[in-house]
C-alpha cells in the first residue's frame, strides 16, 4: 500500500500507476491499460501469450458532420500466433467490442514481432563452478550463524559465479 486518499484508507500502487498511465496511453496509443490488463481474457491464455495489442487506430474525420467509422486494432504477434489470430479474428473483434463496451473495433492489423519481453524469457542456467570455486564460497560465506540464509547466499555466489564464467567464455 502506497498511497493515501482524502479518508487515510491506504491505495495500492498498482491504483496509483494506472492513474498515472492511463491517459498517456489513450493519448499516444489509443488503447486503455484495462484492454491490456485483460489481454488474456479477452484473447484467451493460448493467443495472449504470444500477443498483445499494440494501439487502436481511429479513422481521420474529415468534417464533425462525418459518420463514425470502427477503428484498427493493431496487434503485436509472434511466429504461428500470427496464424491463429488471423483465423480467429473476427472472434476477437467481437470480444473487444463487447469489453469496450459499443462497435469501436472494425478490423485487426497484425505485427509480427518480439512479444515477450528479456524479463519473460526463460534465462540460461549458470555454469557449473569447479571444486576450488566450491571451497572458495563455501569459505566465504562459512561464517554465517543461519543455516538458512547461508545456504541462500551459496546459492546467490554460486548463481553469480557461473553467470561470470559465462560472460568470460
Amino acid at each position: 500500500m502506497a498511497g493515501k486518499r482524502a479518508f487515510g484508507n491506504p491505495v495500492p500502487v498498482s491504483d496509483l500507476a494506472t492513474e498515472i498511465l492511463d491517459p498517456v496511453l489513450r493519448k499516444r496509443a489509443g488503447i486503455s491499460i484495462g484492454l491490456v490488463q485483460s489481454w488474456e481474457e479477452i484473447a484467451g491464455p493460448r493467443l495472449a501469450t504470444h500477443s498483445r495489442p499494440e494501439k487502436i487506430q481511429w479513422p481521420r474525420r474529415l468534417h464533425e458532420d462525418d459518420p463514425f467509422e470502427p477503428a484498427t486494432l493493431i496487434i503485436a504477434c509472434e511466429g504461428m500466433a500470427a496464424l491463429h489470430l488471423q483465423h480467429e479474428a473476427g472472434e476477437v473483434i467481437n470480444r473487444v467490442n463487447a469489453f469496450l463496451g459499443f462497435n469501436a473495433i472494425g478490423r485487426i492489423k497484425i505485427l509480427q514481432k518480439p512479444v515477450l519481453s528479456q524479463k519473460a524469457r526463460p534465462k540460461p542456467a549458470p555454469l557449473p563452478l569447479s571444486e576450488a570455486e566450491k571451497s572458495k564460497l563455501s569459505h566465504l560465506v562459512g561464517k554465517i550463524e543461519d543455516d538458512g540464509l547461508r545456504a541462500s547466499l551459496e546459492r546467490l555466489g554460486a548463481t553469480i559465479m557461473g553467470e561470470r564464467k559465462r560472460k568470460g567464455s
